[in-house]
This record gives structure tokens, C-alpha cells and sequence, in this order.
């Protein structure tokens, strides 16, 4: 099954909602995403102002209609509050992988497996109903936090990507590439993701 960017994708289980994000998730997202001013400090984008997350969400729109990046809105069922945002993007159908990423989640979010479940819903969705082989998920490389959350999902990291992603501030980050198989999926359910639904 082909990834579509035309299609309104919905993914959800017990925890989380992810849906496609919209001009009214400005109000939604705004707590959120002032919720710390170094949200995003490995992040090209940054989003902890009224305009800059005015910005961040005409770009999901953007990236979305030029195919490039698909982005959802999280919902935490457990809070009963917006979250933050992800997103698919470097889509390739021919070669059955996706990445996952551009993540984020406000501070009171952040450490209590909300992210676990937003990326096990991803997965599910990726290995299961488009049958795709590979999953990607990258972060910067000075990012300790994200690298061992990755790598606490099932996470190979591949390599460094070196000056791959231009910065807000001008500056050329490298990135870590990490992958998962999908020979690999329902090792990972047993085990990592066993109490999910």
C-alpha cells in the first residue's frame, strides 16, 4: 500500500490521538508550545511564539501539499490536552520506508510515554497497513534526550549524517540516523510495546 498525503489520517490507541493538524490548531497548540523556550533548540523551527507557531503550522500546509511532510496534531487522551505535533516525511513508496519525526511535545508531556505511544501508533501504521520495511527516525546529534528515547524504542542508529540540516540560527547541524525493519516490528511488540493498545 502507497503512502498518501491526500488522505485525512487518523492514528490513535488508548493514550493518543494523531490527526491531520489544522489552522484551528493554533489555539489548541499555543500552551503547548510556550511551554518551554528551548522546545525546539534542536529543531530548524521554532515555534514558542504566537507568530512562530503561526509560521510553523502554514509550513505543515506547505510541506503537506508539496508531499514532503505530513503533519498531525497530538492529542493526550490521558490529560485531555493538545500536546504537540509530529510527523511522516521523507516518504519513499518505491522503496516501502518512511521517517518519523519532527517532534514535539510540551514540557508536562515530555517523560510521561506519551511519546512512546505517538510513535508506536506511527509504527503500527508504517508496518502494519502500508507494509513498508523500514522506519527512520533522526535527531540532531548533540541531542542526548532524543537519541536514548529512540534508541529506548528499538532504535539501530545507522550513522551521522554530517551538516546535514541548516538550523533557525544559521547553523549546520549533524544528524543521527537510527532505523527500524520491519522483520524487526514484532519483536519490538512483545517486548517494548507489549502493554499497548
Amino acid at each position: 500500500m502507497n503512502f498518501s498525503f491526500t488522505e485525512h489520517l487518523v492514528l490513535e490507541n488508548d493514550r493518543v490521538v494523531l490527526r491531520p493538524i489544522k489552522v484551528e490548531d493554533f489555539d489548541n497548540l499555543r500552551e503547548a508550545a510556550a511551554s518551554d523556550d528551548n522546545l525546539l533548540r534542536y529543531s530548524p523551527m521554532t515555534i514558542e511564539t504566537p507568530e512562530k507557531l503561526s509560521l510553523y503550522i502554514q509550513n505543515a500546509f506547505e510541506l503537506r501539499a508539496k508531499q514532503d511532510r505530513y503533519t498531525f496534531t497530538v492529542f493526550d487522551k490521558q490529560a485531555n490536552l493538545y500536546a504537540g505535533s509530529t510527523s511522516f516525511y521523507a516518504v519513499s513508496n518505491k522503496d516501502e520506508r518512511i521517517a518519523i519525526g519532527a517532534t514535539w511535545i510540551g514540557k508536562p508531556f515530555q517523560r510521561t510515554g506519551l511519546n512512546r505511544h505517538m510513535k508506536f501508533v506511527m509504527m503500527r501504521y508504517a508496518f502494519e497497513v502500508l507494509n513498508f520495511e523500514r522506519v527512520e527516525l533522526h535527531t540532531d546529534a548533540r541531542n542526548q534526550q532524543s537519541r536514548q528515547a529512540i534508541k529506548g524504542i528499538g532504535g539501530i542508529e545507522e550513522g551521522i549524517l554530517r551538516h546535514f540540516t541548516v538550523m533557525s540560527d544559521g547553523f549546520r547541524r549533524d544528524t543521527v540516523c537510527f532505523s527500524i525493519l520491519k522483520s524487526e516490528w514484532a519483536h519490538l511488540k512483545q517486548t517494548i510495546f507489549k502493554d499497548f493498545v
